[in-house]
């Protein structure tokens, strides 16, 4: 008997306080999605901006229906051969009690899913960036629904779900190195294979329009990651939230100052657009070790990010694929650098005790991000260009030349960014069209 109630006083009750921590958390990673549609609006040309934006948008319906219906359940179901997950009483969400608590927390199922939710929305969004300019909406919003079904639901239960492979292995990935960053990246830099360059690749400038917009972005996912990060720990009663909030602006601050020095070295300047990118870079790469590594280790792996993300970005014009706007650059190298380096930067006392090789644990833990990083790498690949070619040789993934050229917006969104058909209407006032003005109203216009 005496057992009995020792038990029953250990298991996990409701804590009002790590439920409210984790809504405010899923709310802090759905804002990343806006502010990823900022920050990729502000990089593309004017005529592409809405289209940019919606891309983004458009993954908050439709993967949200998906995770309702079958989502949820594949990614954390009961595990089915270390693949996949499946619970049918999860189907449709119709089966879970208010209070009922996700295994081994605090909190209740609710919260848990639908935190895990904003980063299945998130991950599909980051592929965007690479195809700027080029692709039919209706293409994207039908690659969204298959791309999340056959890569990212799998995926996510791989890394995160009881029974997954690299779960089971012991690959760490705190927040998403692989199960987001590098499974995005690799999904881009298949795509952008399938679907070929924009038209004037190489030889067109194609400038962001309004880096105001970049910035705004950036602050907003740079805002939004602290829920995304901090989050994934699902609660705050051990300090691992805190040292990974902590790890989180670290690394970031670390990765624009890395970013930075490198851009002046190479070309001579510090620009915003640098400074932003190498924020982003930072936060893709602490993701996966912050919660593994020691605020200075996160110094190391910020300004690593920075500098190899710097300098990746560039390999587009080298090998002549185009990620329009660096995801391959930056998401999939950042998660790369972050994921593997836990390997040497892991102190053993945060989130477990395992060691990396600068800590003494040898090289068995980075063997072990390795097969995570891979693993994941090669199977998003490959079938996310299989989907984009099924998509590209039935309904088409790209839009006509001539919409291309004259601006994807208005042929597929029939809006454009800015209207700028008022402006300047006082000054093009004449007497006959506007009100007669005080003398001295007139003397000032003259």
């Amino acid at each position: 008997m005496a057992q009995a109630i020792t038990l029953a006083a250990d298991a996990p009750t409701l804590s009002a306080a790590n439920t409210g921590f984790m809504l405010i958390c899923s709310a802090l990673v759905m804002l990343m999605t806006p502010g990823l549609a900022f920050f990729y609006g502000g990089m593309v040309r004017v005529k592409s901006t809405l289209n940019m934006l919606m891309m983004s948008f458009i993954s908050l319906g439709i993967v949200t229906i998906l995770w309702v219906l079958y989502g949820f359940s594949v990614a954390f179901g009961d595990d089915k051969g270390s693949l996949v997950g499946w619970n049918s009483d999860w189907v449709g969400l119709s089966d879970i009690g208010l209070t009922e608590l996700w295994d081994g927390y605090t909190i209740p199922v609710f919260v848990f899913l639908v935190f895990q939710l904003m980063f299945a929305v998130l991950t599909p969004a980051l592929i965007s960036g690479a195809l700027a300019d080029r692709v039919k909406f209706t293409g994207w919003a039908l690659f969204i629904a298959l791309w999340a079904t056959v890569v990212y639901f799998p995926v996510a239960h791989w890394v995160w779900g009881a029974g997954g492979w690299a779960f089971e292995l012991g690959v760490i990935d705190f927040a998403g190195g692989t199960a987001v960053h590098i499974n995005a990246g690799a999904a881009a830099l298949g795509v952008i294979l399938v679907i070929g360059k924009r038209i004037g690749f190489k030889k067109d400038p194609m400038r962001p329009h309004s880096l105001p917009l970049v910035m705004l972005g950036a602050g907003l996912l740079w805002f939004g990651w602290f829920g995304f990060n901090a989050g994934s720990w699902l609660g705050n009663d051990d300090g691992v939230g805190a040292l990974m909030f902590v790890n989180t602006q670290v690394a970031t601050g670390a990765a624009v100052l890395g970013w930075l020095a490198y851009e002046k070295i190479r070309h001579g300047a510090f620009t915003t657009l640098g400074a932003a990118s190498g924020a982003v870079s930072g936060l893709v790469a602490i993701t996966p070790a912050g919660g593994a590594v020691s605020p200075l280790g996160a110094i190391a792996v910020g300004l690593v990010a920075g500098v190899l993300c710097a300098m990746a970005v560039g390999l587009k014009y080298k090998f002549g694929y185009d990620d329009s706007l660096d995801v391959v650059g930056v998401h999939l190298v950042g998660g790369i650098i972050g994921s593997l380096l836990i390997g040497f930067f892991a102190t053993g006392k945060g989130q477990s005790d395992v060691a990396g090789l600068f800590y003494g644990g040898g090289l068995d833990q980075f063997w072990k991000q390795c097969a995570g990083v891979f693993g994941v790498l090669a199977y998003s690949f490959v079938a996310s260009a299989v989907l984009a070619l099924l998509i590209h040789k039935t309904i088409g993934m790209r839009v006509s030349e001539d919409e291309e050229v004259a601006g994807i917006d208005q042929a597929e969104h029939a809006e454009t960014a800015y209207d700028f058909s008022g402006a300047g209407g006082g000054a093009a006032r004449t007497p006959a069209s506007s009100p007669a003005a005080p003398a001295e109203s007139k003397k000032v216009d003259a």
